[in-house]
């Protein structure tokens, strides 16, 4: 908004001239963000707190953390305000790749707000129904990847490909149907992922800074032609207004992690873990760099395929050698592989701040395909 209120005033007014810059405006983006978190924050968790949304624990999981039964949740709003809000203000309005990740996170945070509101205000132990989950997820990701066939965002990358990591100018092409396939993946897998991650203080929160911070600079990088003629990686007109938006999701988990920081006041449910993973899948896809989420999102990617581990194994001791074998024999104490952490005698700030470490290591390792290639 302000890019189109305020750079036509440039040739009068040279100062406005740094609304321009994706850099400055994506400076601000994220400043805005982390404020108004700070203003929308308290406001909503002592409305959570009048309503009695408050977050239900459950029975198999660590002990500990019956402790943090009652507190409330669905903080994700937060986020999604905070993000939302400073993307429209400081990025371009026209732009196809701002109001399709957009469209993401609203329509993946308003799925995970209704599992919420009907596990914690309506009491159904089990939400949404996966099934009913997972259609909403899948529906939306084959209308993204069928408006991206028919309305590609781009014409200097075929719509249904996608480039490969450590690969200089390798693409893959896909036929119209898997390629819409392979898109409902990657946004059902990614929102899948953070909401399996989203299990201890702090979190998910402070991984999705790492990683909207390392979208941040594919996007600029992507979006800007010298930067991508001298990288030798595909030159994408206009995607650097994404950078403007991951900044926002960025500044967003910064905000909201001063108060989902251990001990934490709120929880950001599947109303937040939902969206952000939704707006990580897409952003990813929109960049033609979905491969380069499992690295950017490593720690994400870690959770999950320890859920499926833990599971798949289990079922098969079970079916082999019985339900008390199959018992005793875990590949993990708990599951996700936080928890697994949790058992071995860790505590919960020690783990999330390990898993930190990990994120910002696997997000320097993505940036690294730049120049590795």
């Amino acid at each position: 908004m302000l890019y189109h209120l305020l750079t036509p005033l440039s040739s009068n007014f040279f100062g406005f001239n740094v609304f321009t810059y994706i850099s400055f405006r994506a400076a601000g983006a994220t400043v805005t963000a982390i404020l108004l978190a700070f203003v929308v924050g308290p406001i909503v968790i002592k409305r959570l707190n009048s309503l009695g949304v408050g977050q239900v624990i459950r029975a198999d999981g660590p002990s500990s953390h019956q402790t943090k039964r009652g507190t409330p949740t669905m903080g994700g709003l937060i986020i999604i305000v905070c993000t939302i809000i400073p993307t429209l203000l400081w990025a371009r309005l026209d732009s196809r790749y701002v109001l399709v990740a957009a469209a993401a996170t609203l329509w993946m945070g308003a799925i995970g707000f209704v599992d919420d509101y009907l596990k914690i205000v309506q009491g159904k132990s089990r939400g949404l129904v996966a099934r009913h989950k997972l259609l909403g997820q899948v529906t939306f990701g084959i209308a993204l990847g069928s408006a991206l066939l028919l309305w590609p965002v781009t014409v200097d990358m075929p719509a249904n490909a996608t480039a490969l990591p450590f690969a200089k100018y390798i693409l893959v092409l896909m036929t119209p149907i898997l390629y819409v396939a392979f898109v409902t993946f990657v946004v059902a897998g990614s929102s899948n992922a953070v909401n399996i991650t989203d299990g201890l203080d702090g979190l998910a929160a402070g991984l999705t800074v790492f990683a909207a911070a390392a979208f941040a600079v594919f996007a600029y990088v992507f979006g800007r032609f010298d930067y991508s003629d001298y990288l030798f990686v595909y030159y994408l007109p206009g995607a650097g207004e994404l950078a403007i938006f991951c900044a926002s999701l960025m500044g967003a988990a910064l905000g909201f992690l001063w108060f989902n920081a251990h001990p934490s006041e709120v929880f950001m449910g599947d109303t937040g873990s939902l969206a952000i993973g939704g707006a990580f899948g897409t952003v990813a896809i929109l960049l033609k760099s979905e491969f380069l989420l499992l690295l950017v999102g490593g720690v994400f990617a870690a959770e999950t395929f320890s859920v499926i581990i833990q599971t798949s194994v289990f079922r098969w001791r079970k079916k082999r050698y019985g339900i008390e074998y199959a018992r005793q024999h875990r590949v993990f104490r708990m599951a996700p592989i936080h928890h697994h952490f949790e058992q071995l005698g860790w505590s919960e700030p020690k783990v999330v701040t390990r898993f930190y470490i990990i994120g910002v290591m696997c997000a320097l390792l993505a940036l690294a395909t730049l120049k590795i290639r």
